[in-house]
């Protein structure tokens, strides 16, 4: 009597070759899933440099050291090249709440300079007429110049509307040479100046 050979179906064999592949399959993908990345190392961002913001300089043209009715201080006469002082103590001054500072002045001046880090400035130039010989407009002219901005034929009666009256010239500027610098031309009798701020402008 012969033996039979018995075939399975060639659909049972491949349903057990698929099963064993999707099984592999779904490890490695597993695998691949669960696989945790190393965290990310942060780099702090370097600190922004700021500039540190400069005084503003005060100085009390014609006289000593002086602290103002703010509170204000006020260094002594300096920077000036040529010209005289002179202090006209408890007169009266309209205009301002600082009236300390017009009593004095220095007059007769060629130029003034003070040394700066470059960048920009506020100047504000201080004058009062205080002189008695001047009795009214046109009878004290000048000019000055700063850092090339001209102020030709300066009336500083005409300006203040009178004689002890306060009056301010306020002049952006720009220094880049590290030093401002501020030249006065004589017309009719002396430049004269009370006062000079220098402040540092945004």
């Amino acid at each position: 009597m012969k033996s039979k050979l018995i075939l399975l179906p060639i659909t049972a064999a491949a349903l057990v070759f698929t099963s064993g592949c999707k099984t592999s399959c779904n490890k490695s993908c597993d695998q691949q899933t669960n696989t945790t990345a190393a965290p990310a190392t942060l780099v702090a961002a370097p600190p922004v440099k700021t500039e540190p913001l400069l005084p503003t300089i005060r100085i009390n043209a014609g006289a000593g050291e002086i602290k103002d009715s703010t509170g204000a201080k006020w260094i002594a006469d300096t920077g000036f090249v040529g010209g005289d002082i002179i202090e006209r103590s408890d007169l009266p001054i309209a205009n301002t709440k600082q009236p300390e500072l017009y009593r004095s002045e220095h007059y007769s001046m060629e130029s003034f300079s003070q040394k700066l880090p470059n960048g920009k400035y506020d100047l504000k130039l201080h004058f009062c007429e205080t002189f008695e010989g001047i009795s009214g407009p046109g009878e004290r002219v000048f000019s000055f110049d700063v850092e090339g901005k001209t102020f030709k034929d300066f009336d500083v009666w005409a300006k203040a509307g009178g004689a002890a009256k306060a009056y301010v010239e306020t002049v952006p500027v720009v220094i880049a040479d590290g030093q401002l610098d501020i030249k006065f031309t004589t017309q009719i009798e002396n430049p004269q100046i009370n006062g000079i701020e220098i402040i540092p402008a945004p």
